[in-house]
């Protein structure tokens, strides 16, 4: 099935799931390490495609949300406590907050940076909504790295709960994002 149903989530949510899951995992553990180990000659290359998927990021939220919006989302399993209910929905709701943020901070920076990294895997360039400002650039910088440490806790305590629900719980909450069922 494409579209979510009450109880199933659809194929396409479960693709912007995985996608983006898996995209912002990597984008993560690449940003520490390009600042941490790549040596500073290389940074701007790193920094470049680091951007550049950043863009992607940014557009699959949009569309992920847009989706989202559009379909129902799937009730929890009955049974399941309302403190449960209000940190998962606290948690996914900061998810999509927090990374949206973190994407256009990253943006931010790339437009008051210069070099700005606004070229596209060199095959156009995105346009950039802040101007050339060093101390501007170093605060958009600042709080996408404070807020990728935000979003790192956030994504560990999503794989956390949705460990705890298949381990401890053993109901439907993670097979039903991996197969839909």
């Amino acid at each position: 099935m494409v579209k979510n149903t009450a109880v199933a989530w659809g194929s396409v949510a479960r693709a912007f799931h995985w996608a983006l899951g898996l995209t912002i995992i990597f984008m993560l553990a690449y940003g520490w390490w390009m600042n941490h180990i790549v040596a500073r000659p290389d940074r701007f290359f790193h920094r470049s495609i680091h951007a550049d998927i950043g863009y992607v990021v940014l557009l699959l939220m949009a569309l992920r949300l847009i989706w989202r919006a559009l379909n129902p989302t799937p009730a929890p399993p009955a049974g399941t406590p309302r403190w449960e209910r209000v940190i998962a929905h606290i948690n996914q709701g900061g998810l999509y907050v927090v990374t949206m943020v973190v994407a256009l901070l990253g943006w931010a920076h790339s437009g008051a940076h210069k070099p700005d990294y606004a070229s596209w895997f060199g095959l156009f360039r995105v346009p950039q909504f802040t101007s050339e400002d060093r101390a501007n650039a170093r605060l958009f910088e600042d709080w996408h790295i404070y807020l990728a440490y935000v979003l790192i806790a956030m994504v560990v305590l999503h794989i956390v709960a949705a460990l705890y629900h298949h381990v401890v719980k053993r109901d439907r909450v993670l097979t039903r994002m991996v197969s839909g069922n």
